[in-house]
């Protein structure tokens, strides 16, 4: 480690990835040296990093009947969706083409979930064909058009109903799922005539209920609340004669952007199966759908610096990654550190820039006002970006999508190549 510690940028609590010598590397890997062998715009991901994230939940799990489906929403790319299935993961889908990419990697069919509002009778019959665990059904037209399509193929569709809990996440609102203004879900109000329903569908078979509160969380006092209204509707169903064998408490734990701090998987499933257990419900099968904290500080997106532009208001530092390769930001105002690769020195100049890049709109930004020792040809890297960023990158402005590399210790593979413009418009006619 150089002695410059006063210019070492804060990073994720992550201990995979660090400043050596003043190099950047993920675990044993300098990023420098993937960026000029592969490239830039680069994501690069750590497999121990999502093999530990993902292990915190399995502590806090341990001796339960439980099922981990991570939301493939967040990065479906194959060789990460292997890694996870490979550690025992099952998976949350939202499209037919996200069961396709699980069913590629092997996953096991009876550890899909099917979430999402607007399903098609085709992904219905897909997806039964393919033996899936469970629809989380979202509606009440949804329940009748499943049924149809069950009885059409001679099956009964397992199903849970996601019922919406009007629990306030206390994050962005556009990543907010489980208040009544949000499209998902069922009205807590309307839940127990939602099951009564389904149980009476000749397609339908009853096995759990489900909620999801929203994204990037940071407390655990929603997670209760949330907890306690549909602990108290399981209690109010069975009554009714329809037993749940299984309850899903969705996903959402936040992860570190800016000195964030969530609870830790296992902490907050201690507090939330001390819940469940006082309620005398410890004995069900938990279903949980984490996402992002499995994967988001995972990643880095490296983005060569393109030009200098300084203003007399605002200072822009030009990269080559954009709002189509790094979206959230553009979505959400989001917020991602933004690093280089390489310590400045000592004393260094670290003005004021906008990080921006090439996309042709004024909302094509990464970082704004931040304070770097840069120059043109210096590579930086975006940090926790492993979450909704190469899975919502586009080819907005005919840019190709970056390529993905995948570091274990000190190796590194790409997983995905870079996009060259001829694969844009293969699929086009003149």
């Amino acid at each position: 480690m150089t002695s410059n510690t006063s210019l070492v940028p804060a990073l994720p609590g992550d201990a995979h990835l660090s400043y050596r010598d003043g190099q950047l590397c993920m675990e044993g890997v300098r990023l420098a040296e993937l960026a000029r062998v592969h490239g830039t715009p680069l994501f690069v991901y750590s497999s121990a990093a999502i093999v530990d994230a993902l292990a915190a939940y399995q502590r806090g799990l341990a001796g339960r009947r439980s099922l981990i489906c991570y939301a493939m929403k967040a990065n479906s790319t194959l060789a990460i969706l292997k890694l996870l299935a490979d550690q025992g993961c099952g998976f949350d889908i939202v499209s037919g083409g996200e069961l396709e990419r699980a069913l590629a990697v092997g996953a096991d069919p009876a550890k899909i979930i099917f979430s999402g509002i607007g399903k098609t009778r085709a992904e219905m019959a897909r997806a039964l064909q393919a033996g899936i665990g469970c629809f989380n059904v979202e509606s009440l037209a949804e329940l009748d058009v499943l049924s149809e399509v069950a009885v059409a193929h001679g099956q009964r569709a397992p199903i849970s109903i996601r019922v919406n809990p009007n629990v306030d996440p206390k994050t962005h609102p556009y990543i907010s799922t489980g208040l009544k203004g949000n499209k998902f879900g069922i009205a807590h109000e309307q839940a127990l005539g939602a099951y009564q329903r389904a149980a009476a569908l000749p397609g339908l078979r009853v096995v759990g209920i489900d909620c999801h509160i929203g994204s990037q969380i940071t407390e655990p006092t929603p997670y209760l609340e949330a907890m306690d209204r549909i602990l108290d509707l399981v209690a109010q169903i069975e009554a009714a004669g329809i037993p749940i064998h299984h309850i899903d408490f969705g996903g959402g734990l936040g992860i570190d952007y800016s000195g964030d701090t969530p609870p830790a998987a296992d902490a907050l499933w201690a507090a939330l199966l001390a819940r469940v257990d006082a309620r005398g419900y410890g004995d069900r099968q938990l279903l949980i759908e984490p996402g992002r904290s499995l994967v988001g500080n995972a990643g880095v997106c490296l983005t060569e610096v393109l030009y200098l532009k300084p203003g007399e208001q605002k200072n822009f530092c030009i990269v080559d990654a954009a709002m189509n390769d790094l979206p959230r930001p553009a979505l959400y105002q989001a917020f991602h550190r933004i690093v280089p690769l390489q310590l400045p020195r000592a004393g260094a100049s670290a003005p004021t820039w906008d990080v921006v890049g090439p996309v042709c709109e004024s909302g094509d930004w990464i970082g704004r006002d931040r304070a770097l020792a840069a120059q043109a040809g210096d590579v930086l890297a975006v940090l926790s970006a492993g979450a909704y960023s190469m899975s919502m990158a586009s080819n907005y402005n005919t840019r190709p999508r970056a390529a993905e590399v995948l570091v274990s210790g000190d190796q590194a593979r790409v997983i995905r190549q870079r996009e060259a413009v001829a694969d844009l418009w293969r699929t086009e006619q003149l």
